[in-house]
């Protein structure tokens, strides 16, 4: 999300081992407790993302340095995603037994020590392997992050500070390819994830010395049998499901492209710089305004309405991005993450709404399938793209947009057969 990548779901987790005071002394507006905790966490969400997209900018250097295809060079990418998918779960389960803070600081600091490790792999094998642990590292992070903010923050400024938490987020994610890529140019990859373990390492340390002590956090054993069970209801929840799917749809297209754009960019027709090409992610604060405008436009259109936008602005971008002019290329660019980022903010906010119970797996449960989507469509698209050029990434883009389009008319077509069961009772 988180991205969150990106960025992540921002619905709030159940927390069922908080335990509240008579007298609310949660922190609030004004109080020097407060804007502790959201700096905290604000620099922990810089921390997390620069470190998860960190190799995305400077894949064709990785390319070219170590010899290796676009499918090859992104598994450098997928691999921190898929290791953070994996990692959300236990990681949820562990914050209730030994705390928020001590998960997240424990999350934030080793995975950075990877970071650090990093610059120094002497293959493509070990960069992967530090990558896959970097990123199930990184997991206690966003599976405990809102869950703290739930306990500690004040109802009436929740909103405020889970805003915040997203955009350390976004900065994040698009400052670790933004500086990651431009250092790779000028001095070669390894000084580029350098530079993000620097800036990381920076944004940890901030976190810890900020982090306000838990006050309302009671440890909870954890309970594998209680966890699967509520686990396994949500799966078996069609519209959940039907979420999880959309979301894994939606990143699989967002990996697609932004693991291979980089290298149409400096390919013929265009031939940019490598450093011109790795300023591409700025398009990322296009995100910013879609997924705000996707509330009010699940309010006018319903949520189903929002996904069907949000589709077809994703496959428009896709189908523009085809042309050889640049002007167009770039557009399409920006109506693939607008169509993007509206697409994950209306599934996302979906899954609270739906889960009756158990929300914080609900939305642990999206955040993998989201994760996963990005290790695959990553993945694919950059085999696709060293097969036959930008047409088969797109084509990648296409099919996801395809069947997330197949799931959404299938929801609908669902709707009115139970309007019509209710009509005709």
């Amino acid at each position: 999300m988180q991205p969150a990548d990106t960025r992540a779901s921002v619905t709030v987790p159940d927390a069922p081992a908080t335990a509240m005071p008579a007298a609310d002394d949660r922190h609030r507006p004004g109080q020097r407790a407060f804007r502790r905790a959201n700096l905290a966490l604000f620099a922990a969400g810089v921390a997390t993302f620069v470190l998860l997209y960190s190799t995305q900018g400077l894949l064709p250097i990785l390319s070219a340095d170590l010899d290796l295809t676009p499918g090859q060079a992104s598994w450098t990418a997928s691999a921190a995603t898929l290791g953070l998918a994996l990692g959300l779960l236990p990681a949820s389960a562990l914050s209730d037994r030994y705390g928020r803070t001590a998960v997240m600081t424990a999350s934030t600091l080793a995975a950075t020590a990877f970071a650090l490790a990093l610059p120094f792999a002497p293959d493509l094998t070990t960069l992967v392997v530090l990558r896959v642990l970097q990123g199930a590292a990184l997991a206690g992070l966003p599976a405990t992050a809102m869950a703290y903010l739930a306990e500690e923050i004040h109802p009436s400024a929740l909103a405020s500070a889970m805003g915040l938490y997203v955009a350390g987020n976004s900065i994040g994610g698009m400052g670790g390819r933004l500086l990651s890529g431009w250092t790779a140019a000028a001095l070669g990859w390894r000084w580029g994830l350098a530079a993000s373990a620097a800036l990381a390492l920076l944004a940890a340390l901030a976190f810890r010395l900020l982090i306000p002590t838990a006050r309302h956090f009671t440890p909870a054993p954890v309970d594998a049998r209680a966890l699967a069970r509520t686990v396994g209801r949500h799966l078996r929840n069609p519209l959940l499901v039907r979420l999880y799917a959309l979301g894994l749809l939606f990143m699989a297209v967002f990996g697609a492209v932004y693991n291979t754009v980089g290298y149409r960019l400096i390919a013929a027709p265009f031939h940019l710089p490598e450093s011109v090409a790795a300023s591409i992610f700025v398009v990322y604060l296009v995100g910013t305004g879609t997924s705000a405008a996707a509330g009010r436009l699940s309010g006018r259109l319903g949520r189903r309405g929002a996904l069907y936008v949000s589709i077809g602005v994703t496959a428009a971008g896709l189908l523009l991005s085809l042309t050889e002019s640049l002007v167009c290329a770039l557009l399409g660019l920006v109506l693939i993450t607008a169509g993007f980022f509206a697409g994950h903010a209306t599934a996302s906010s979906a899954v609270g709404r739906t889960a009756t119970e158990g929300r914080a797996q609900a939305s642990a449960l999206y955040l993998i399938a989201y994760y996963l989507g990005n290790s695959l469509g990553g993945t694919v698209g950059a085999d696709a793209y060293h097969a036959t050029g930008w047409p088969g990434a797109a084509t990648v883009g296409l099919a996801a947009m395809a069947l997330a389009a197949a799931v959404t008319l299938y929801a609908t077509h669902q709707a009115h057969a139970a309007g019509r069961a209710i009509a005709d009772a």
